[in-house]
């Protein structure tokens, strides 16, 4: 048996520095590289956002940003048929309303399944399981069948409410919420007199906050990004999303290159703003995870 002052006095592995390895040159080339293969086809993006369709068939390409981005911009909002602020307008109440409603309810499920009792929990949580093994696309004529119903065609509620809850949420937030809350701060704080809710609003959901902002960020990229679903739903060209508005712009017998690539520049912008706001909270949550383990 190993003594607590036996592992005191044994120095940290990696030598005197107290790390458990030090990055060579190679490692740090190879990570370099990785991350300008990976950021090179955005920025290419914003690169042929600002020029003209010209710049698509240089030889050499261009990779220096030009100056037409203005006129670009003014073209792309004067499309009739892209309808571009519109979707990204609805876009935005869309993936807002969704990500809210999704972090609430599963984390709200979350902290129910992992540290309240009831009958008939397990199997929930299995139904919850096999939500996540079918296919998106199957669901789309039966959920396309009751939206017609309620008459909700061509309405962004349609395109709302099928994602208010997603199955993968729910199983993030009970796995992280067994791990991140401990039984003994939720008896602590049912002796100090408070209910579930209470327990839920001022002791569980502050320690599920880094899992909170990895899945909201998550389920803003996947709801933005949604194509399928809204092009089956919402008919009305002058109601898109933003995904939908991309469409249109490559839609007829010639295409606007550096139209596309500007209208999808803009569209991105929304999601680097959400990385950049949760990017800490995201962080936090991998360290505070590496820490446990």
């Amino acid at each position: 048996m190993v003594s607590l002052g036996n592992l005191a006095a044994r120095p940290p592995r990696g030598g005197a520095g107290g790390q458990l390895w030090s990055a060579s040159r190679l490692t740090y080339g190879a990570l370099i590289l990785t991350g300008l293969l990976s950021v090179f086809p955005i920025y290419w993006m914003f690169v042929v956002a600002t020029r003209s369709n010209d710049a698509m068939g240089q030889l050499p390409p261009p990779v220096t940003p030009g100056g037409n981005l203005p006129g670009n911009v003014e073209r792309l909002l004067g499309n009739p048929d892209a309808h571009f602020l519109t979707g990204m307008l609805n876009s935005a109440i869309v993936a807002g309303a969704v990500t809210v409603s999704v972090v609430f309810f599963s984390s709200l499920a979350g902290f129910a399944f992992a540290k309240l009792r009831f009958r008939g929990r397990n199997g929930l949580l299995l139904v919850i399981i096999a939500t996540m093994m079918v296919p998106t696309q199957l669901g789309v004529i039966p959920l396309y069948m009751l939206m017609s119903e309620l008459n909700w065609n061509d309405r962004l509620q349609a395109v709302i409410v099928p994602g208010l809850v997603t199955g993968f949420g729910v199983f993030m937030m009970r796995q992280y919420a067994s791990q991140a809350v401990s039984n003994e701060l939720i008896e602590a704080a049912r002796v100090d007199g408070c209910s579930t809710v209470r327990i839920y609003w001022n002791v569980v959901l502050p320690a599920l906050r880094p899992a909170a902002a990895v899945l909201g960020l998550l389920t803003f990229m996947t709801t933005w990004n949604d194509f399928l679903w809204p092009y089956a739903v919402l008919n009305d060209p002058e109601n898109p999303t933003v995904q939908l508005s991309l469409r249109a712009l490559s839609n007829g017998y010639y295409q606007d290159m550096s139209q596309i690539f500007t209208g999808t520049a803009i569209a991105t912008l929304p999601l680097l703003f959400v990385f950049i706001v949760f990017g800490r909270q995201i962080i936090g949550g991998i360290m505070e995870g590496a820490v446990k383990a």
